[in-house]
């Protein structure tokens, strides 16, 4: 097993469940053809929910970022939720920590998008 995508909405914004590893091949290509998809439509606020991912290697990594950079260009935002303690460290050793808002539950990080009407048309 690689890795497990579910998808709902919350307040507008595009909660992304991820369960297994996010690693090269199936993880990679699962992360970046949600995050396309949710673009795509319009939806530009995307937060991922890291609770479940055990394993990410650097090609995971790399997928994060890009995610990052590809709604920032849409004048969006992606967020971390409930990082596991592997992957917080992870995240800690290669400065990524600082670039991605991570929050610890879903309520305060959807709140924390800001209401509906700043966003930004896609």
């Amino acid at each position: 097993m690689s890795i497990d995508v579910s998808t709902h909405q919350s307040d507008g914004i595009a909660v992304v469940g991820l369960r297994g590893r996010i690693t090269l091949g199936e993880g990679t290509e699962a992360l970046r053809d949600t995050v396309r998809d949710l673009l795509s439509q319009g939806q530009n606020r995307i937060l991922l929910n890291l609770g479940e991912v055990n394993y990410i290697d650097s090609s995971g990594i790399g997928e994060l970022v890009s995610a990052f950079t590809a709604a920032k260009r849409q004048g969006g935002e992606v967020k971390l939720l409930n990082l596991t303690k592997k992957v917080h460290d992870l995240l800690q050793i290669t400065k990524l920590y600082t670039v991605f808002d991570v929050k610890d539950d879903e309520a305060s990080a959807v709140a924390s998008f800001g209401s509906s009407q700043e966003r930004v048309a896609g």
